[in-house]
């Protein structure tokens, strides 16, 4: 799958409607579901500036690391997630965006340290994809774009079976946590003291 996907990506791109795309769409151009498949698909339109899309795949993100808690197979996007619409240019933009991931990944990626590159029953794996969709549904500026990232890594490591950029992708989530982290806390403190600052006569 891997070999074709990224052409088959840019061709699906060029052949879109003119109206709105929904994810279902995308997601049948975009092959076999796996859980690494079903996470490059969902993480990458959230690295978009697209209103609402956020917290829908987040939710969506969400089901599926539950789903790879519990051991169970990548079957289909959630429901909701999959009736989601992006504008027809956005929907090429991720289409794109994935070929390229693909492209690149196809060059680099390769069987390693494959006892890493696992998503099983309650895994670390799991866990660290179900925290991500807690940053990405933060009203953060930027906040989504280092968790995207990290669970496109994730992705890419579970479809190539590659160690290495599950090791990369771990180490982007956990520096994504303490990030946003750090900003929740800053945000936290400077707003209490404003408020304590208006409150007193």
């Amino acid at each position: 799958m891997t070999g074709c996907i990224a052409p088959r990506l840019r061709q699906a791109a060029a052949d879109l409607p003119s109206e709105r795309v929904s994810l279902q769409s995308l997601a049948q151009a975009h092959g076999p579901a796996t859980h690494g498949t079903l996470l490059l698909l969902m993480a990458a339109p959230c690295l978009l500036p697209v209103p609402g899309v956020g917290t829908v795949l987040g939710l969506g993100l969400a089901a599926l690391a539950i789903a790879m808690w519990r051991g169970q197979a990548a079957e289909h996007l959630p429901g909701r997630v999959a009736r989601l619409e992006l504008p027809r240019d956005w929907a090429q933009r991720v289409l794109v965006l994935l070929a390229a991931t693909y492209a690149a990944a196809g060059r680099l990626a390769r069987a390693r340290l494959t006892e890493l590159a696992c998503a099983g029953r309650r895994s670390w794996t799991a866990a660290m994809v179900g925290l991500m969709p807690v940053i990405v549904v933060l009203p953060i500026p930027f906040g989504n774009v280092l968790p995207a990232l990290a669970l496109m890594l994730i992705g890419l490591a579970l479809v190539f079976r590659d160690g290495a950029a599950m090791l990369l992708g771990m180490t982007a989530a956990a520096f994504a946590l303490v990030t946003n982290a750090g900003l929740v806390s800053m945000a936290w403190f400077w707003g209490g003291e404003w408020i304590t600052r208006r409150a007193l006569p």
